[in-house]
């Protein structure tokens, strides 16, 4: 990537000063929690580039968090274009060693929630994996349930497909890749059951050229490693590289000296790099030095999309507070390697415990879920339940299961039209079985006095997970164990597939 330097000889002015002062706090306080979303917010300490940064519109009118919390959506795309739709330069797709602008798609690849709390708690960070077999809402292009970072692409696609050839192919590719923004943050936010304040959405091309800036990056593997299709060959313990190589690390799915690598590995690696490149931007002098500073701006411009509702001032002052603030990055378990009904590989998920999962890490800063108690209210409680889905027969399911947990069988009924989200209301006295049934479903319980006394309503949406009540597996979050493990063990204590991993977002983890 070309340097940008300013002219020479010239005495730093003292708008010049401002700017330099600006620009390194907003970029340091972000990178305490994230460096994904350190060019995000770079732009906003120097005004006159902050036309070309992507805003975005695909969060409007969303949920949002209470209480001065926020979670951020860092979605990494797999395209080889810019976020304008143009090819990346020819030494990116060098470095990627998977083609040109022709290949590859919109898959979200990197979906990781970054958790702001409301006060000075611990900031927390949630990777997604790109393969867990999900609900997508809405059946993009007519898929209704799909690897997680499929949603972009389907629904890009599918709005593509829609448009009239007589639009100009830049204002296609923005309305298309808007569909994509909002099907996939659907279906991240349905998934885990939280809401979603502001996204990042960041393209190939940004971890590259960020590399490129403050390169060379410490790294740290537990054992050699090779992999031809990604061209990554290191080896055991810490080793500083480059940008081509970084692309390497982070995106190595196979190891050809070990065949229990597996793509939630890669997970960690992606998390590894983030650990490290935060180190390396706050200790290395890519914050101190105006031309790298102009030159992390110009990978925001043309690598990176956020919410147009994302107010960076008042983010970054946040951020600037957490700078030491304990940062704590996890990787979801998944249940099982499955495939889908076209025999692609997939991750099979228990969606109950990654809400429990999440929902934990969230508000009470652990990764053990609280145990949700089953006794009964010591008044009776009647569990009525609407079904606002297409799956016939599912209230009737969840009634009997939440009737073995001490509530009233009640009424089953269905809505007169769909729902996308499920809701809970309930009646006077009903108050303790209503947040019981609430912290179970991670949802929110509210008062109405539409519903009788002594009653909870349950109305299922679109976004509940029927298959696990229709199968007859489903389980409840408190009696299903999930096993944290630290993502950095080695031998007979390295985490598995269906393992909780923990990340401490300081010095170099050492990883698979």
């Amino acid at each position: 990537m070309p340097r940008v330097d300013g002219p020479r000889h010239r005495r730093p002015t003292r708008r010049d000063r401002r700017w330099g002062r600006a620009a390194r706090r907003l970029l340091a306080g972000l990178a305490a929690v994230a460096v994904l979303a350190v060019t995000a917010v770079g732009w906003a300490g120097y005004r006159n580039l902050a036309g070309g940064i992507t805003t975005s519109q695909a969060l409007a009118g969303g949920p949002g968090s209470v209480g001065g919390a926020q979670n951020i959506l860092i979605m990494g795309l797999d395209s080889r274009l810019d976020q304008h739709g143009q090819p990346l330069p020819q030494d990116i797709y060098d470095a990627l060693h998977a083609g040109d602008e022709t290949v590859g798609g919109y898959n979200a690849n990197v979906l990781i929630l970054l958790h702001l709390p409301g006060g000075n708690g611990p900031v927390s960070a949630v990777s997604v994996p790109r393969d867990d077999y999900v609900d997508l809402p809405g059946c993009p292009s007519g898929v209704c349930k799909g690897k997680i970072k499929q949603a972009y692409g389907l629904a890009y696609q599918q709005k593509m497909d829609s448009l009239s050839d007589s639009i100009s192919q830049s204002s296609r590719e923005q309305t298309a890749r808007e569909a994509g923004r909002r099907a996939e943050i659907d279906t991240v936010r349905r998934l885990l059951g939280v809401p979603i304040d502001h996204f990042i959405e960041v393209t190939l091309g940004a971890f590259f050229q960020i590399a490129q800036v403050v390169q060379p990056i410490t790294v740290c593997l537990n054992d050699d490693t090779s992999d031809s299709y990604s061209g990554a060959n290191f080896h055991r313990g810490v080793q500083q590289i480059d940008a081509a190589q970084a692309m390497a690390f982070v995106r190595q799915r196979r190891d050809e000296n070990d065949q229990m690598f597996t793509d939630l590995d890669r997970t960690r690696r992606q998390q590894a790099f983030i650990v490290s490149l935060v180190t390396a931007l706050r200790h290395g002098g890519a914050l101190s030095s105006p031309s790298d500073l102009r030159n992390l701006l110009r990978v925001a411009q043309q690598n990176i999309a956020v919410d147009a509702g994302f107010d960076l001032a008042s983010f970054v002052d946040h951020a600037a507070t957490l700078t030491d603030s304990a940062l704590t990055l996890y990787t979801l378990p998944i249940s099982e390697f499955g495939q889908d009904a076209q025999g692609e590989d997939v991750n099979m998920i228990d969606v109950a415990a990654v809400r429990a999962i999440v929902h934990s890490v969230f508000t009470n800063g652990s990764t053990t879920p609280t145990p949700t108690p089953t006794q009964s209210p010591s008044v009776p409680t009647t569990l009525d339940i609407v079904n606002a889905t297409d799956h016939d027969g599912l209230a009737s399911a969840v009634e009997q299961s939440f009737g073995a947990d001490g509530l009233t069988t009640g009424s089953v009924t269905t809505a007169d039209a769909l729902a996308d989200a499920s809701t809970i209301a309930y009646g006077p006295g009903a108050d303790d079985a209503a947040h019981m049934l609430a912290d179970r479903l991670q949802l929110t319980a509210t008062a109405s006095d539409t519903v009788a006394a002594d009653t909870v309503q349950l109305t299922i949406g679109a976004d509940f997970p029927a298959d696990q009540y229709m199968s007859g597996t489903r389980t409840s979050a408190a009696a299903t164990p999930v096993t944290t493990v630290d993502a950095t063990a080695t031998g007979t204590q390295a985490p598995a597939p269906t393992d909780l991993t923990e990340m401490a977002g300081s010095k170099t983890p050492c990883v698979k």
